[in-house]
């Protein structure tokens, strides 16, 4: 096969792999901002314990992609300064996101990069960022149920209309 019949890691990576990999990272960096300002307007213990883990997911995608681009000679994203600390009482109750607001964010925001996890591993010809990333899909699936778990249990989650009665056939 020439170029492609080594060990992954020696191989060129292609232009859809490149994008996909630094999109990866920039949306990862845009994740950890947005969700240590969820951390300081969330009231919920269990919701901070959920934005927690994903931004230390988050963080170790930055990482690991970041250091794949390095290792091949893309420049990646900027990372964005840490958010500060603020005391959910010193937030304007109008100017304050509400738990069960942050939890709907959070669980579509998870199942996108499910999607987008999906996508990249389905355009790879490199096994190690197919890998990465089924890696990455695994553990946003367990962090996609907890959410939906904790949705359902603090009676957050909006469920579409349901199908109750159905139609009895004649």
């Amino acid at each position: 096969m020439g170029i492609l019949d080594g060990n992954p890691k020696d191989e060129p990576m292609h232009y859809g792999e490149v994008f996909s990999v630094w999109e990866a990272s920039k949306t990862a960096k845009g994740t950890v901002s947005c969700y240590q300002a969820y951390l300081n307007h969330a009231g919920d213990k269990e919701l901070k314990k959920i934005l927690d883990d994903l931004i230390d997911q988050a963080k170790l995608e930055i990482k690991e992609c970041d250091a794949l681009l390095t290792d091949n000679g893309i420049a990646p994203a900027p990372v964005l300064p840490e958010r500060p600390d603020a005391k959910l009482e010193d937030i304007p109750i109008g100017a304050r996101f509400m738990d069960q607001e942050i939890a709907a964010k959070i669980a579509v925001e998870t199942a996108a990069g499910l999607v987008a996890c999906s996508s990249i591993i389905g355009q790879c010809i490199r096994e190690d960022i197919g890998a990465l990333f089924a890696k990455y899909h695994a553990t946003k699936m367990a962090l996609g149920l907890r959410i939906l778990r904790l949705s359902k249990e603090k009676g957050w989650l909006i469920p579409p209309p349901l199908q109750i009665k159905r139609p009895v056939e004649e």
